[in-house]
């Protein structure tokens, strides 16, 4: 798509160097492991009021302990690879998000498919994922997707399909696939299957319209990404 923009694919730290970074990468994927192992405890605990005060009052120190400069709105973690890379504070892939399953991408032959089992984090009915949870893991694949095919796009329609609830605590695949494009339009469908049932069992569908949106304004959604240019240029 030759009007639209050419992302980098890289964040917007201070240059720090290959190994700092991937100690970073490290730190940030185990605290993000035992948040999610909080949060999950947090929803799921019978504990006594007693117990909830003194734990809320331990939470509150630690939070206070992640002190230092934090990183302003829309600014591009260095430790991230924006838009098709991996973004470790996503909250459907990031391995540092207490919110993510996290989701783990993997490349098809027409696609991308994505692997991830969710739990009471992300309950809706009883037992049950959230609907909201099934287009946000659909929402992000099919993004993704976009970006994979060359051509990074921001969604403008999603249409969903929920044919039988998504359990809970069930290994699932989630599937998307670019099917054609208008311009900066890009289309692409999306499908939650259990890994357990066969490939075409549905659960949850979609079709999406995506549209890579042109330079000046990507310019102006992505400040960030200027400032990784002239990075980029420099080194």
């Amino acid at each position: 798509m030759s009007d639209g923009p050419r992302f980098p694919r890289t964040g917007t730290g201070t240059g720090t160097g290959t190994e700092e970074l991937e100690h970073q990468k490290a730190a940030i994927t185990r605290l993000g492991h035992e948040l999610r192992a909080l949060v999950e405890a947090t929803v799921r605990t019978d504990a006594s009021p007693d117990t909830l005060h003194r734990v809320a009052d331990g939470v509150r120190t630690v939070t206070g302990r992640l002190t230092g400069r934090r990183r302003a709105r829309g600014e591009i973690p260095e430790v991230d690879e924006f838009p098709a890379g991996p973004r470790f504070y996503s909250p459907v892939t990031g391995a540092g998000s207490p919110l993510a399953p996290p989701m783990r991408v993997m490349a098809a032959d027409d696609g991308l498919i994505g692997e991830c089992t969710l739990a009471g984090t992300h309950e809706g009915p009883p037992g049950y994922v959230h609907g909201g949870v099934s287009a946000m893991l659909l929402d992000e694949l099919m993004g993704r997707a976009c970006a994979a095919a060359g051509t990074p796009g921001l969604t403008v329609s999603l249409q969903m399909r929920y044919h039988r609830p998504v359990l809970l605590e069930t290994p699932l695949r989630i599937i998307a696939r670019v099917t054609g494009t208008d311009g900066r339009k890009i289309f692409v469908n999306g499908s939650i299957t259990s890994r357990t049932a066969a490939p075409d069992a549905s659960l949850v569908t979609a079709e999406g319209v995506f549209v890579t949106p042109d330079p000046d304004s990507t310019r102006a959604l992505f400040p960030g990404l200027q400032r990784v240019m002239a990075r980029e240029l420099r080194g």
